[in-house]
């Protein structure tokens, strides 16, 4: 019996939704909507979300001509049991959101300042050289728009989503895997947008009275 399309959708959202929330690419897109337009940063974000999953799907789909469906559905399964291992862990580690937001944060400042650099000894030729050098990417699309892309693409990159998204294409309907992931990509980075600057503000606050109560603990 072939898979049908409204179980690949369902299966794919729902797991989706489950492993973004809270997720890397989550609060990225959170903390660079809040320093830029959050437009460009919902296009970026969508965008590169939308490719990693067609992408995955695809080799989802190719898998089960590479070998017997049998074979896929029992490896599939056991990327869903190991998946499942890893959001219980991370649900019940103390601490894991404040962490994760916390590596993004320093990530992103990272990025910030490096971009923000610029020696006061820079010449007037070296700017026009740079600008003649401007690659042809930036001419068509807003910095703001490449960097939420970038950072959105390569931080989903080898996620256990993405393997997990994998997984499913090749043993569900690739097309309602691809509806269904992408669906609820664009339903957490709409919410990680939207509302994740009061949600990234109350971990932030959490961690700062953390590392208070540590700092304060020492001096003791």
């Amino acid at each position: 019996m072939a898979p049908s399309l409204l179980g690949g959708f369902t299966k794919s959202l729902a797991m989706t939704v489950l492993s973004e929330i809270g997720d890397k690419t989550f609060f990225a897109a959170a903390i660079l909507a809040m320093r830029h337009p959050r437009k460009l940063v919902l296009a970026g974000c969508l965008t590169a979300l939308s490719i990693m999953t067609a992408l995955s799907v695809s080799l989802g789909w190719v898998a089960p001509n590479l070998i017997s469906r049998k074979w896929t559905h029992h490896v599939t399964t056991l990327l869903f049991f190991v998946f499942g291992i890893l959001s219980l862990w991370e649900g019940f580690k103390e601490d894991g959101d404040s962490e994760e937001l916390a590596e993004v944060e320093a990530e992103l400042d990272a990025n910030f300042k490096s971009n923000k650099a610029d020696p006061k000894s820079k010449s007037k030729a070296n700017d026009d050289t740079k600008k003649q050098q401007r690659s042809f990417i930036l001419q068509f699309f807003s910095p703001i728009f490449i960097k939420a892309f970038s950072i959105t693409f390569f931080g989903e990159w080898g996620d256990k989503s993405q393997i997990a998204t994998i997984g499913l294409a090749a043993d569900e309907n690739p097309f309602g895997v691809v509806l269904g992931g992408i669906l609820a990509q664009a339903l957490c980075t709409t919410g990680a947008v939207l509302g994740g600057k009061s949600l990234a503000s109350q971990i932030s606050e959490k961690m700062d009275q953390k590392e208070n109560y540590n700092v304060s603990r020492k001096s003791c």
